[in-house]
């Protein structure tokens, strides 16, 4: 990502409005189907801190139910990512159309409190929001944390990194970047059994006939991992890349991926060949698997993340 500007710290001008519970428009999480919308509505606990109320579906066709009884951890990585998506735009007023540039994503999900049942989960999603940079009366970067409860027990925490850029901004960062791109893959998917999906189209990996390597399989027709026009590739899709990869390297036993600490380095573009690479971490737990996945084009480092968790068949 592109070092940030200098920025100025004034004194924020905020909502003195608190305990109030507001309902969320879908816009709010950038998403365009309300099946991909989590958040359903937020509240101002602190200066810094939201609760934001949200719903993981049982039967969502993409972040469907892992081991057959739990939340998919993804899922539950996304719902945050909408959460702080959504405390940004409505405790901040960064306006609509704004981009939001994560450099960092790291999650832990306690599997025991994620149980799925016959109908959607309801979670509180706490947003703690730190290290606030400001131009214009308005966050230029952050850090902001997670906290997940379910019925008032722990069910996850995280820890993110983010910019935020004005349109005309991001444009003039993007230079000749098309600010629509399409990709339609020619290769064909890896067999989805082999990398723990259920249906060929939500395969994003390719055979490179390569051990341990696999090329990234990028569809913009995808309905759950395209929501909008993009001018590069989403970082959920590469961390499914990721979770895929892991799977591959780990063998028919899979992973669940309840932990990973993620960073992104540069944008992973359309039209070039980005190479997901996965190698085994020797095991420090005799119940967990670690993965480390790094994705590369162009010759340079795109993200990396390593992937933690039991192996998928228990």
């Amino acid at each position: 990502m592109p070092e940030a500007a200098v920025l100025i710290d004034p004194v924020p001008t905020m909502d003195a409005e608190a305990e109030v519970v507001h309902p969320v428009e879908i816009d709010m999480v950038h998403r365009t189907r309300p099946e991909d919308a989590f958040p359903r509505n937020w509240v101002r606990l602190g200066h810094d801190r939201f609760s934001v109320g949200a719903v993981l579906p049982h039967d969502h066709p993409f972040f469907a139910p892992v081991g057959d009884d739990r939340h998919d951890p993804l899922l539950v990585a996304e719902a945050m990512r909408q959460a702080a998506m959504l405390a940004f735009h409505a405790g901040y007023g960064i306006p609509l159309g704004y981009q939001f540039l994560m450099s960092g994503l790291d999650y832990v999900c306690h599997q025991e409190h994620l149980t799925v049942g016959g109908a959607p989960t309801e979670i509180d999603v706490e947003v703690f929001c730190s290290d606030l940079k400001w131009r214009g009366g308005l966050p230029a970067q952050g850090r902001v944390g997670w906290a997940v409860h379910r019925d008032g027990r722990l069910a996850a925490t995280g820890m993110g990194e983010t910019r935020f850029s004005t349109p005309k901004a991001y444009r003039r960062m993007r230079g000749e970047a098309a600010a629509e791109g399409i990709s339609i893959p020619e290769t064909a998917p890896v067999p989805p059994v082999l990398a723990g999906r259920a249906r060929a189209e939500d395969v994003v990996l390719s055979e490179t006939g390569r051990d341990g390597v696999w090329e990234l399989r990028v569809d913009t027709r995808h309905p759950t991992l395209f929501q909008r026009p993009n001018d590069h590739v989403p970082g959920m899709l590469l961390l499914e890349a990721a979770r895929q990869a892991a799977w591959l390297a780990v063998g028919p036993a899979g992973i669940v991926p309840t932990e990973a600490r993620t960073r992104f380095h540069r944008y992973s573009e359309f039209g070039s060949p980005c190479w997901i690479g996965a190698v085994v971490l020797p095991e420090t737990a005799e119940d967990t698997v670690t993965v480390q996945v790094t994705g590369h084009q162009d010759g340079e480092a795109v993200f990396s993340t390593i992937l933690s968790g039991p192996r998928a068949d228990g």
